[in-house]
């Protein structure tokens, strides 16, 4: 028998944390340290734009980071699973499947 006492984490969220923030396109990147989460919003329609230094066409798309989130490498996984977890649940309750 363990005699350790079980970890339950007692998570409290702020009011203005509580209603979340829309994003609509995500970014992952890494550094040495970890990993980092840019969540944004497309401010704008896309538009048709030049590049000044080689003359090259490109489609511009707006956006701004409404949250960037640091986690450590160890918790990638943790969030893998539970990303997973939860697109599960959502595809077999709305039968929604890609």
């Amino acid at each position: 028998m363990n005699d350790e006492p079980e970890n339950r984490l007692e998570v409290s969220i702020s009011a203005e944390v509580e209603a979340g923030q829309y994003a609509n396109f995500a970014s992952v990147w890494h550094t040495q340290d970890g990993f980092v989460l840019d969540f944004a919003v497309i401010t704008r329609p896309p538009q048709l734009a030049n590049d000044p230094s080689s003359g090259q066409h490109f489609v511009s798309v707006p956006t701004r980071i409404v949250s960037r989130i640091r986690i450590p490498p160890s918790q990638v996984f943790e969030l893998m699973k539970a990303l997973e977890q939860q697109l599960t649940a959502y595809e077999n309750e709305t039968n929604h499947k890609n």
